[in-house]
């Protein structure tokens, strides 16, 4: 799934860069509504991302794209990998500035961990 994200003068710190909480927001979001998407009928919780780190400074304005892929699949956890990437509207490049491994839990109605129904 792809979808994408305006930097806005409310995501931004004091120094005029995006808050890093946003972007692992914005993928946590991202990811759940692709988890969903995948797996209609299931509650999914997140219960982990790996590899928090911050390849590149976003300003404002910049456009960010968002790909989760589901990369593995158990009986009760799904796991996506999120490729972050900003595009420059000037020249159309793209640049990746953060990938991470995120994984959803099938729970049931108690919070329980719950098998996957496919």
């Amino acid at each position: 799934m792809q979808t994408h994200k305006l930097v806005m003068p409310e995501h931004l710190n004091h120094y005029g860069f995006l808050f890093g909480g946003n972007l692992l927001k914005w993928i946590d979001e991202v990811s759940y509504i692709a988890v969903t998407l995948d797996y209609p009928g299931c509650n999914f919780v997140t219960v982990g991302m790996e590899n928090i780190r911050f390849k590149k400074s976003i300003r404002q304005g910049t456009i960010l794209c968002f790909e989760s892929k589901k990369n593995h699949v158990g009986t009760t956890s799904v796991e996506y990998i999120v490729d972050v990437t900003r595009e420059e509207i000037t020249t159309g490049s793209h640049e990746l500035v953060f990938t991470t491994r995120i994984t959803f839990v099938s729970v049931d109605e108690k919070g329980r961990k719950k098998a996957i129904s496919a």
